[in-house]
């Protein structure tokens, strides 16, 4: 078993910034990477970034490219999610989630939520116009 908790989530105007937060515990050793993704209402849930454990290797939906960055720290089992420039379209419930797979593919499989067999309670970004 797999705890995510997210935190960071707030309101903010156009062009600025937030920083999420995604504390994991439990059984996390040997997690290969963590995702984040978001769902805005009336939409599927749709991948944000996702990063490697080890190497800190990382990919971005092209949307969120040169705005958003991923990190995260070993020590503390926690992976963040840098927003800045934010734009009204961010507005979402945003959910980091743990990677049930392996370095195989990865670069395919980590953009897809079936991916991924443990998900944080979300946490709320609304950007105003």
């Amino acid at each position: 078993q797999v705890q995510l908790v997210e935190s960071g989530g707030g309101l903010v105007q156009a062009g600025g910034s937030l920083r999420l937060t995604c504390a994991a515990s439990g059984s996390t050793f040997g997690s290969y990477a963590m995702g984040w993704f978001r769902q805005a209402p009336g939409k599927e849930r749709e991948f944000v970034a996702a990063i490697n454990w080890s190497y800190g290797t990382s990919y971005y939906t092209d949307s969120v490219k040169g705005r958003f960055t991923i990190s995260r720290d070993n020590t503390k089992n926690t992976v963040y999610l840098q927003m800045n420039s934010l734009k009204p379209e961010d507005t979402a419930v945003y959910y980091c989630a743990h990677y049930a797979g392996s370095a195989f593919n990865w670069y395919i499989r980590g953009s897809g939520p079936n991916s991924y067999d443990y998900w944080g309670q979300g946490t709320q970004v609304t950007v105003s116009s």
